[in-house]
């Protein structure tokens, strides 16, 4: 465990140099918690039309996988979430640029990305700080498994951002505990899943903020519904500051993803026509679900976060462009920010950024 907790101080540390690329750009793209909604993709669209659903927290960082701190100065933040047969652990949380692109620092994201070097990256960066969690195979291959869903995030799918404000004490108390509660595998498909871990994450943020949609989810928390709980409590609630943001799928040659569904959604979508002729009823059922209570649209121009910007060889300060309005409830219009030089962020990271 020690050696784990000494690899991920040095992938803070290369985190560091980048990740105001991002944070410059806090006006609109900095999270104090988020909810993100990951599309589907592949084969995986197949079964699981919901997609995936994380938490970003930003002044909150990860001493290892399995253990949270709060952030020093210039480190991003981490993603947070449950997954299913990941060394018997049921959350894990990963710096944002590894989460997304499996790379140490926003100048190493690549501009395009096809299934061998997706798998080459991801491997190296598990080789290179992840191993007691995911260890080499005897023969030294690739080992198999959910792991890759910690990393490269950003290659097999487009993913939405649904933020709000936090306050420092709430995210010291969600440090403690996470950190005292025993983190074994808890994964149940239907109702111990991912966007499970998100609802009860969010709720302590903003008390019954998200519960479950008995009626179009039938029980089932799906990602979307997540997202749609979020931005109606934003609603009436302005002081939560909600903005979105969207990071968008790398282009290469691997298959786009696709738009997320809820339960009732994704049964209208593509089980319509048989459900009627075996029962009307049950149709008609489903389809009132849906209308009623899982009509959601996801944000159509939310700005895009991109934190592939590189600081040019002189030091010059990197630029983020973020495209569109932030949404309807914050009508801020598309800006190009400003990040901090150079000089700044190795100043943190050779200074009080240093474990």
């Amino acid at each position: 465990m020690m050696r784990l907790q000494r690899r991920f101080q040095g992938v803070w540390r290369a985190v560091g140099v980048s990740v105001l690329v991002l944070l410059g750009a806090a006006k609109f793209a900095r999270a104090d918690v988020a909810v993100l909604v990951e599309q589907p993709y592949g084969k995986l669209n197949l079964f699981d039309p919901g997609g995936h659903s994380a938490v970003y927290l930003d002044h909150v960082c990860a001493e290892t996988p399995l253990k949270l701190r709060s952030c020093r100065p210039g480190e991003l933040g981490v993603v947070i979430s449950r997954y299913d047969g990941i060394d018997g652990y049921d959350w894990l949380a990963m710096p944002l640029i590894p989460y997304l692109y499996a790379v140490d620092s926003a100048k190493e994201i690549p501009e395009t990305m096809d299934k061998a070097n997706e798998i080459r990256l991801r491997d190296a960066y598990r080789r290179k700080y992840l191993e007691e969690i995911v260890p080499d195979p005897a023969d030294g291959s690739v080992p198999g498994g959910n792991w890759y869903e910690l990393l490269g995030s950003a290659y097999d799918r487009t993913i939405y951002g649904f933020q709000m404000k936090t306050t420092a004490e709430q995210d010291a108390e969600v440090i403690a505990l996470y950190n005292d509660l025993k983190n074994k595998q808890r994964y149940n498909g239907m109702f111990i899943n991912c966007a499970d871990f998100v609802r009860v994450m969010i709720n302590r943020y903003y008390p019954h903020a998200v519960r479950r949609n008995f009626i179009a989810d039938f029980g089932v928390t799906s990602p979307k519904w997540v997202a749609r709980s979020v931005s109606h409590y934003a609603s009436k609630h302005p002081e939560a500051g909600l903005q979105v943001f969207e990071i968008k799928q790398v282009k290469g040659d691997l298959p786009r993803s696709h738009s997320n569904t809820g339960v009732a959604e994704g049964l209208m979508k593509r089980y319509a026509l048989p459900i009627v002729v075996i029962s009307p009823e049950a149709a008609a059922v489903v389809l009132a679900a849906y209308v009623s209570h899982g009509r959601f649209r996801m944000p159509k121009d939310a700005p895009v976060l991109d934190v592939g910007q590189p600081l040019d060889p002189n030091g010059e300060a990197a630029k983020m462009t973020v495209v569109g309005a932030i949404s309807k409830s914050s009508p801020e219009a598309a800006a190009t920010v400003e990040t901090a030089p150079m000089g700044a962020t190795e100043s943190l990271r050779d200074g009080q950024h240093n474990p």
